[in-house]
């Protein structure tokens, strides 16, 4: 019994502490057909990750370009050292980057474009 009790103990608190981790959250601000090309959307949003948030490896399913508006990140793409960014830096993914980002030790925000493929998902998570 002592044994159920300590097992059931350490999952909740393994579950308590999931729930801990900082979630970078997503903003869609604004999505557009583009223009003159078929099947092409242009995507607006913004992500703001609390200090030391991951948003996990994944690609678009086509080009991104941001820019970082507020506090620091570590920016990661696959094959390429890390690059810490900071408010007034910019960046770009060509189409299948794998890449990654991290937050700093205070709240960072990035507005990026997106020129993706309409219909698909923006964002493809990748082991």
């Amino acid at each position: 019994m002592r044994c159920c009790i300590l097992v059931a103990a350490a999952v909740s608190l393994s579950a308590a502490a999931d729930d801990a981790k900082p979630q970078a959250q997503r903003t869609i601000l604004e999505h557009h057909d583009q223009s003159g090309v078929p099947g092409k959307e242009i995507v607006i949003g913004t992500v703001t990750l609390p200090p030391g948030a991951v948003v996990g490896f994944h690609v678009h399913p086509g080009d991104e370009a941001g820019y970082i508006t507020k506090g620091t990140l570590v920016w990661r793409v696959r094959g390429q050292p890390d690059k810490t960014l900071k408010a007034g830096d910019s960046f770009f993914n060509p189409r299948g980057s794998v890449h990654s980002i991290v937050g700093g030790e205070t709240e960072a925000t990035a507005v990026s474009a997106w020129i993706v493929d309409k219909g698909k998902p923006l964002a493809t998570p990748v082991p």
